[in-house]
C-alpha cells in the first residue's frame, strides 16, 4: 500500500512556525494539517475544527485513558493531543500529514513512526526571538520570560530532528520547507510503491 508521509514541524514560540506552515499548506494542498485536540478555551477568532478540536479537560482525560492519542502533552496547564485514529486512516489513504507539535510530542511520534520526517525551525538569533515575542504585544513580562525559558528547553532538542531551518528570510525558509516535503515523496520506497508498474515495464523493455 502506498501510504502517506508524516511531516513533523517543531519550533520555539516566536520562530515563525505558523507562518511557514500556512505557506507550505498553500503551496502543497495535498498535505493535510493534523488538527490537534485541546482542553483550553478558544481564543478570539479561533474556530472549533479549524484551529483545534476544543474539548473539556474531563473529555480529554477520558480520551487519554482510551488510548485515542498518538501523542499528548500538558502545556501551561492545558492538554494538547493528536488523534491516533485520524492519523492512521489518513496515512492508509495515501495522504501526507503535517504535525505542528512541540519536541515532546515529536519524540512520541518518532517512537511510533520512525519513518516520520521531522524539521525544527530556529530563529536567526536569541535577540530576534525575544523581539518577536515582545512585538506581539499581548503577553505580560512574566509570560514572555516563561516563553523564552520554554524556547531554550525546546531548542535543546534540536539535534533530534532530521532537518533544521533557520527562519531569517521568510521566502527562503518557505522554499526550504517545501523542498523537504517534496524530497520526502521522492525516496526509493515511496517511488517504488507509486510507480511499481512503470518500473516493471521499463525493466522488461
Amino acid at each position: 500500500m502506498n501510504s502517506g508521509n508524516i511531516y513533523v514541524i517543531a519550533a520555539p514560540s516566536g520562530a515563525g512556525k505558523t507562518t511557514l506552515v500556512l505557506a507550505l499548506l498553500a503551496a502543497e494542498p495535498q498535505v493535510q494539517l493534523s488538527i490537534s485536540y485541546t482542553s483550553r478555551a478558544p481564543r478570539e477568532g479561533e474556530v472549533d475544527g479549524r484551529d483545534y478540536h476544543f474539548v473539556s479537560r474531563e473529555t480529554f482525560e477520558a480520551m487519554i485513558a482510551r488510548g485515542e492519542f498518538l501523542e499528548s502533552a500538558e502545556v501551561y496547564g492545558n492538554y494538547y493531543g493528536t488523534s491516533q485514529v485520524w492519523i492512521n486512516e489518513a496515512l492508509a489513504a495515501g495522504k501526507d500529514i503535517l504535525l505542528e507539535i512541540d519536541t515532546q510530542g515529536a519524540a512520541q511520534v518518532r517512537r511510533l513512526f520512525p519513518q516520520a520526517i521531522s524539521t525544527f525551525i530556529l530563529p536567526p538569533s536569541a535577540e530576534i526571538l525575544e523581539q518577536r515575542l515582545r512585538n506581539r504585544g499581548k503577553d505580560s513580562e512574566d509570560a514572555i520570560e516563561r516563553r523564552l525559558k520554554a524556547a531554550r528547553e525546546e531548542i535543546a532538542h534540536v539535534e533530534e530532528f532530521d532537518h533544521i531551518i533557520v527562519n531569517e528570510h521568510i521566502d527562503e525558509a518557505v522554499r526550504d520547507i517545501i523542498a523537504i516535503v517534496r524530497a520526502g515523496r521522492l525516496t526509493l520506497n515511496r517511488q517504488v510503491a507509486r510507480h511499481s508498474e512503470l518500473i516493471s515495464k521499463l525493466k522488461g523493455a
